[in-house]
């Protein structure tokens, strides 16, 4: 097959799980085309991947780590690209893919629709006018055409892969709100990870450990601030703090002795295998890489952020970690984080996805997927 791969620039954690899956086709012998844009693109490439420029979608700008949803509407509208659409239909037009996968791109999605071309999607929120709830009319009548636009996207597709544990272990099941016929298109894969925690090599950090993986939006550059206070209050625990690229370490001074801090780095899997437990926001992506290497999480959703809140909900009340806030106090994430460590059932349900994520093996599992879909329609 050959297949193009759309990938939302917004959030690595979409790029993360698209080269797990490009990784996965290639290997079993698919050629294989990245789009992206901005950050994405720059990932792609440095993993050693082409990719092809493609419109950005969506921009995301956030204030003292709560998501500014006027100012980021303001400032997709701001950078669209009026001929975006038959650029990206020339494209995929010159490429002539069987297969267009789109991870929450929706112009890719109408693209495919256009050209006659089997569109799977990938997606871990499907409730998306939540983001509109109580923020004054104009907003909410957005919200409802944003619902009826993404409905009508959801009955079109050949189906909908949610890279995501099976019910009842979905981590993202408070985001998922499908309906009627649309239930039959969807696609449990598990998770889509790039590296299997067998093939990733351990790296010597200090026990106990803990791993923060905030990074990405210079909003959320209060959470190093608090992880640093944290740590001063226990030099027992040991941090790595890896910051986001648009996050300049060289910022935070005066730092304890307990605490490394490193460059936006490519490979956090050997940090996350050597880990005890690791902080990171409430991405969808980031606590699937977690829970499939058997690591607690302890989630700072930002604020007015539905989906991520959601998803740090049930972190919560599963067992898997705990939900902290932007006003949680170091003292209370310390203890946080000691409960963590302390108490083996947070270790005992987060190991049982590790086995879980390697029994499904979600890369391997959309690759089959795919080629039985493809073999079907030949025949």
């Amino acid at each position: 097959m050959k297949i193009i791969i759309l990938i939302c620039g917004e959030g690595l954690g979409h790029t993360s799980r698209c080269l797990a899956l490009g990784k996965e086709l290639l290997s079993g012998g698919h050629e294989v085309h990245f789009g992206a844009y901005g950050y994405s693109k720059e990932l792609v490439e440095k993993t050693g991947y082409s990719a092809h420029e493609i419109p950005s979608e969506i921009k995301l700008i956030g204030k003292a780590g709560a998501l500014d949803l006027t100012s980021s509407i303001e400032a997709t509208l701001k950078s669209a690209d009026i001929f975006g659409g038959p650029k990206l239909l020339k494209l995929i037009k010159e490429i002539g893919p069987d297969v267009v996968i789109s991870d929450s791109y929706y112009l890719g999605t109408l693209a495919g629709f256009t050209l006659r071309i089997p569109v799977y999607l990938i997606l871990n929120q499907s409730n998306m006018e939540e983001f509109f709830k109580n923020r004054g009319v104009s907003l909410r009548l957005l919200g409802e055409v944003t619902r009826k636009f993404y409905t009508q996207i959801f009955e079109k597709v050949d189906k909908i892969i949610i890279p995501d544990y099976p019910l009842p272990y979905t981590v993202c099941k408070k985001n998922l709100n499908f309906r009627g016929r649309v239930q039959e298109k969807l696609f449990f894969s598990g998770p889509l990870i790039k590296e299997k925690y067998e093939d990733v090599e351990s790296i010597p950090l200090k026990k106990p450990h803990i791993v923060s993986l905030i990074g990405g939006f210079g909003y959320r550059e209060p959470i190093f601030r608090k992880v640093l206070e944290t740590a001063k209050l226990d030099s027992s625990i040991n941090y790595t703090l890896i910051s986001g690229p648009s996050l300049d370490p060289s910022n935070l001074v005066d730092l304890p002795e307990n605490v490394q801090i490193l460059k936006f780095i490519k490979d956090t899997y050997p940090y996350l295998k050597s880990s005890d437990a690791v902080i990171a926001p409430g991405g969808h992506s980031t606590m699937m890489e977690a829970l499939s290497f058997g690591i607690p999480i302890l989630s700072f959703p930002d604020r007015g952020h539905s989906e991520q809140e959601n998803n740090a909900e049930v972190i919560e009340e599963e067992g898997y970690g705990r939900m902290l806030s932007y006003s949680t106090p170091p003292e209370v994430v310390l203890e946080c984080i000691r409960e963590v460590l302390e108490e083996k059932r947070y270790r005992n349900k987060t190991e049982r996805l590790q086995r879980l994520a390697r029994e499904l093996d979600g890369p391997r599992a959309v690759r089959e997927m795919l080629e039985k879909d493809c073999n079907e329609k030949i025949l």
